[in-house]
């Protein structure tokens, strides 16, 4: 692993996974409305939310997602990794206090152009709340030496 660029394309290889794990709080809800500018009354509002199919309040769904970001840009691949592609299926909501796991795992490693995809999971407890599929552009040894850099 290089420290400044993570996981070259040269050292990935299928099978490999990384996750992270965060509880959703109540301020991260708050926060990521300020941010995102999605302030549903789903997110925001716990009377509101008791009246909706989900009982009560829940997260944004792309709030617990980016979890799967925060993976693959520190951990796996790591720094340098560019983000292509991501799909993305909402299974369950997130409640404030739930802890979310989101797991990535090298599916398929393309050395010649740099790019791997990964499955990619988020889950709470036994239940799966996201699941996917990224295309990643990574750093590449090879390149940087043929460069000299």
């Amino acid at each position: 692993m290089n420290p400044q660029n993570g996981y070259d394309i040269e050292d990935l290889s299928v099978g490999m996974s990384a996750e992270t794990a965060k509880t959703i709080t109540d301020a991260d809800i708050v926060l990521f409305a300020a941010v995102s500018t999605d302030v549903n009354a789903v997110h925001m509002d716990e009377d509101f939310a008791k009246t909706t199919m989900f009982g009560g309040r829940i997260a944004h769904g792309m709030l617990s997602a980016s979890l799967i970001s925060a993976v693959l840009g520190n951990r796996l691949p790591g720094p340098g990794t560019i983000y292509m592609n991501q799909s993305l299926r909402f299974r369950a909501p997130v409640r404030p206090g739930d802890t979310v796991h989101a797991k990535v795992t090298v599916k398929e490693v393309i050395t010649e152009k740099s790019r791997i995809v990964v499955d990619t999971v988020c889950t709470v407890g036994d239940t799966v709340v996201i699941d996917g599929e990224a295309t990643l552009m990574t750093t590449s040894r090879r390149k940087r030496e043929a460069a000299g850099k």
